[in-house]
């Protein structure tokens, strides 16, 4: 069975799902509501989230007499984060990761800005907020919660040459003498930010409450042009809110977070709650062993910007008087690293989700990397990739091609069978059988190989695009193989390579017209295809069709010179 032949529905069914999932982002988004009057840049309350089994009351908006009070902005710089704590909640409103640039680095633009994962402004809108709220007097306004202003000492924090932490504390004091301070400890080298908010009570009474912690974010906005959406690898990945529940990993888009069915609202043991964009995520984690109550919900559904929240509530706190209490958590804030994540919490490292593929992706991933670790250069790693792939799967693909081949000599005797039994299709199919069966040929001999490349081909996609280490690689003229090809050279070789796989099996007189005019478009229909596919896709299926087509004609010409001999013979 010829290959390209075999690619033909695959191709259809690829390109209309990038189409529709376009078409959708464009057409089927309902315009945003109006803007609610009122201002929702300190909203993050949930309502109708069940307290926890402890009782925990309702996370409220309200803040206190403080809550006009001007807050102010705190930066902290480490060797590979710089961050933003507002001293309202003491909140995490950017964060800005170093050592990953937004685009690629080039000669005009040797330092593009970094990519920001935390931001306040509405489009963008990103932050991890974290408190504490009372169960003992609930009623009260002026609560150590994520609205309420924390004092710090300075504005700026930087981690010195040879310093591996760094301490920020903020502290917030009530008028009963209940004091709290919070303190986010930043190491070097590390994405894990560590949290601890210390609750000394001063007061005559006990205070009982809980910890906790919480990511809210708003949709990213996309292009209006449906182009742009299909090239943009960004636009096809998952986007919102991700859980572990200690056994397994669960994910909620944002378009679902309206549906009641999907809402999170569970007691989870040894969890993480996090917000997934490509490449990289936030994740707050509470203590190994915690149990915590997490929670789901949409923060001013109505406004223009509506904000996508996930919580989770520790368990009850109580401190006589005079006593302290630690509540604390880490925040992972940074890159999609795989294979280190699991090392910061279990689970973490299924935040690169490779879906059904991933028993395909992630061996080849590793495969990738063993030959980076060699050549230093993603593209060469990939072409590596592909002979040993092709040296692997010689021998099946030996038989697709000897199959082709046959079939391709036996075609002018199927014409002449269709030509004698015309219409009568029970009879042409016996004859057709008889032949192949006395020719030796089977043809269904060159299915089994399709069958296994394209769970490669698949896997392979979602390594290309999910992987972080593939992202800005270059290669030759491709400054980034985890994005398109910027000149389309790739989609275009490929194309020569379908146009020379069809000369060495001339079939078309033996297949049905409407068939044959299809597989004339064929390369054009894989061009503009892969166009939009990461060019080190299309890099690989490239150099794989290079290897296949030469593999192909030595087949081929080694069949003629047999059969050439055998007849001087």
């Amino acid at each position: 069975m010829n290959q390209t032949r075999n690619f033909l529905l695959f191709a259809l069914l690829a390109v209309a799902y990038f189409l529709f999932m376009a078409w959708e982002k464009d057409y089927m988004t309902p315009p945003p509501a109006p803007v609610a009057s009122g201002s929702v840049a300190n909203a993050a309350s949930v309502p109708g989230v069940p307290s926890t089994p402890g009782g925990t009351p309702a996370i409220s908006d309200a803040s206190g007499p403080a809550g006009n009070a001007a807050s102010s902005l705190v930066t902290v710089t480490t060797d590979v984060l710089r961050l933003t704590i507002d001293t309202r909640g003491g909140s995490l409103v950017k964060a800005q990761l170093l050592d990953y640039p937004v685009a690629p680095r080039t000669h005009k633009d040797p330092n593009p800005a970094p990519v920001t994962l935390f931001d306040n402004t509405d489009t963008h809108y990103f932050v991890a907020q974290n408190g504490l709220v009372s169960s003992s007097d609930p009623a009260a306004a002026d609560q150590p919660n994520h609205l309420a202003l924390f004092q710090a000492t300075q504005a700026d924090y930087t981690l010195a040459p040879g310093q591996n932490e760094l301490d920020v504390p903020l502290t917030w004091q009530d008028a009963k003498g209940l004091k709290v301070t919070k303190t986010y400890r930043f190491t070097r080298g590390s994405y894990v930010v560590a949290l601890d908010q210390k609750i000394a009570n001063g007061s005559s009474v006990p205070w009982q409450g809980n910890a906790y912690t919480q990511l809210l974010r708003t949709e990213p906005p996309h292009s209006g042009n449906w182009l742009k959406n299909i090239s943009n690898p960004e636009s096809r990945s998952f986007q919102g809110a991700a859980w572990y529940t200690g056994e397994k990993f669960e994910k909620l888009p944002f378009k679902d977070f309206a549906e009641p069915k999907d809402k999170l609202d569970a007691s989870i043991k040894g969890g993480w709650a996090a917000m997934l964009r490509l490449y990289f995520f936030a994740a707050w984690i509470p203590p190994a062993g915690e149990t915590a109550h997490y929670a789901t919900d949409t923060v001013n559904p109505g406004s223009g910007h509506p904000r996508y929240l996930i919580r989770a509530i520790g368990p009850t706190l109580s401190v006589a008087p005079g006593q302290s209490v630690d509540a604390t958590a880490r925040l992972y804030v940074g890159p999609n690293l795989q294979g280190k994540l699991d090392a910061v919490a279990p689970g973490l490292d299924l935040t690169i989700d490779y879906g059904m593929f991933k028993a395909i992706a992630v061996p080849m991933h590793g495969i990738l990397s063993f030959f980076h670790a060699i050549v230093k250069n993603w593209g060469l790693a990939i072409i590596l990739l592909v002979l040993a792939i092709k040296g692997v799967t010689w021998k099946l693909t030996a038989i697709q091609y000897r199959s082709s081949a046959k079939m391709r000599k036996l075609m002018p005797r199927v014409q002449a069978l269709k030509e004698r039994y015309g219409d009568d299709k029970v009879k042409l199919q016996q004859a057709q059988m008889e032949l192949y069966k006395k020719e030796k040929v089977n043809p269904m001999a060159g299915c089994f190989p399709v069958l296994i490349t394209l769970p490669v081909f698949y896997g392979l996609f979602y390594v290309l695009e999910y992987s972080l280490e593939l992202r800005h690689a270059p290669f030759l003229w491709m400054p980034d193989l985890s994005a398109p090809d910027p000149y389309y050279i790739l989609p275009v070789i490929y194309a020569l390579v379908m146009l020379g796989t069809q000369w060495l099996n001339p079939a078309a007189a033996g297949m049905d017209p409407a068939q044959a005019k299809m597989m004339k478009v064929m390369p054009l229909l894989f061009t503009v295809m892969f166009a939009f596919f990461p060019a080190g896709l299309c890099l690989y299926y490239a150099v794989n069709g290079l290897v296949g087509l030469g593999q192909q004609w030595w087949i081929t010409h080694h069949m003629d010179r047999e059969e050439a001999v055998a007849k001087a013979a």
